[in-house]
Formats: structure tokens, sequence, C-alpha cells
């Protein structure tokens, strides 16, 4: 399998602690990986590196198949390489309709110089279109986005990063604060995206992992301490100790 992304020997250290521990990790070009460990385990950290946030200490982060060096580039690079990120509160913009926040969205995926003569052709508007349905949206263009439950404004900020067509996806905890059919129809969601793009979901609701159906890769201390199926990790005993005889 040729890696898209391949973190290698990666050390972090703040104000003496060690967040991230010669951690060596690889995602394939459509693949879907969940990662789970307990707080403190180096799981936002992670994060945080691949898309330039921050800077490790040693080590390297290769992304593509030109395995273009991401320590090299600014955050905003990295988002333009086809790295997106979405956090665990939604950051969309509540005063805006559904349909402004996707015609935003599909702006910033353009040049700075391009962004200021941009105006929405008939094709840009058939992929807003697509996008909304892609997420579920579609009845909701019109909509102000302070008008959506919780689970609808999580997927119409997930199809504001696909606007950007993104090759990799990073996903902080995407069920919490979700009902269960919201959840249901995220699972289904991330498993749609990672037909055509490497989807990386950082999570600690184990049964929303299970649905995933996934590679897990569990992180403690800063590195990877088991991998595998979800049975696989959870049946070993160090990942037991650390993680899951926890509660």
């Amino acid at each position: 399998m040729t890696a898209l992304l391949e973190v290698s020997g990666v050390t972090v250290s703040f104000d003496g602690f060690r967040a991230i521990n010669n951690l060596t990790f690889s995602i394939g070009m459509a693949e879907l990986r969940a990662i789970i460990g307990p707080n403190g385990a180096g799981k936002s950290t992670f994060m945080d590196i691949v898309t330039g946030k921050t800077k490790p200490d040693a080590g390297s982060v290769t992304f593509g198949e030109r395995s273009v060096s991401l320590l090299k580039l600014t955050e905003s690079e990295i988002a333009r390489a086809g790295i997106g990120r979405k956090f665990q509160r939604p950051t969309v913009f509540e005063d805006q309709t559904v349909t402004e926040n996707l015609t935003l969205a599909l702006r910033a995926a353009r040049s700075p110089w391009a962004v200021l003569a941009w105006r929405a052709k008939a094709a840009d508007q058939t992929r807003i279109a697509a996008l909304a349905a892609q997420v579920g949206l579609a009845d909701h263009l019109p909509r102000k986005a302070g008008e959506l439950s919780h689970g609808q404004k999580q997927w119409l900020e997930i199809a504001m990063l696909l606007a950007q067509e993104p090759r990799l996806l990073l996903v902080d905890e995407p069920a919490a604060g979700m009902t269960l059919a919201e959840r249901e129809r995220t699972t289904d969601l991330l498993v749609e995206i990672a037909r055509t793009r490497a989807v990386v979901v950082v999570e600690h609701d184990m049964e929303f992992v299970r649905r995933l159906n996934c590679r897990v890769t569990v992180l403690h201390e800063g590195a990877v301490l088991a991998e595998g199926s979800l049975d696989h990790v959870t049946k070993n005993q160090d990942v037991i100790d650390v993680y899951l005889g926890r509660g």
C-alpha cells in the first residue's frame, strides 16, 4: 500500500513533557483510520503536527506521491496541499445560510487573487448542491446555519472541508453531542468519504469506532501502543491496562 501520509520518528516536547515520543504512523491513499487512546495520549498534538500548527523536535512528516515534507510548509500551504481538519466544535458561519457557507468554502479553495474576482458560476451552484446532498443537507440550503441541529452543523462543516477537495481529512470527535440517528448518519458519511480520500477520525466513543469498521491506532504517551481491528486492539492487554480498564 502506498502511503499518503508518512509520520516517522516524530518527537515533540512541551516544557520537558514529551507529548509525542518517536511516533511512526502512516495512512494509505483512500483509507479510513480511527485513533483512540486516553487523554494526554498525543492525539491532538499528532493532528497539530500534521496540519503545521506544531513543529516537532525530531522526525519527518511527508505527504503525497512525491513525499513532500510538511515540516517545511506553513499551515495555509498544508491546507492548500490537500489536508483538511475538522475540530470538535463546529465552526460554521451561524448568520449565513447553508448555501452561503458552502459558497465561502468554495471561494477559500482558490488562490487569494482569484478569490477577489470570483463570482459563483453555474458549475459552482451544481457543486454546492452536490456537497449539500452528500452530507444530507439538500433540503436545508436556504436555512441559516445557526438554525441547524448540532449534528447538521457538523455535517455542514464537513461539506465545507470537502469543498476544498482535501486528500486527507482529520476529524476530531465527530460523535460528541450527537443523537444516535445523527451518529449513524455521520458513520455512513465518513465511510463514504473514505472511498475516495484518506480520513483519520480521533474518537473516544467505542461504539462509534466499531461502526466505522476500520483499522484502529491506539496512542499512549505519544507513541503507538497497538494497531489493528477494534477487536484486535481491545483484546491487547496493554490497551486494556492503560485505556479500556479505566472507568
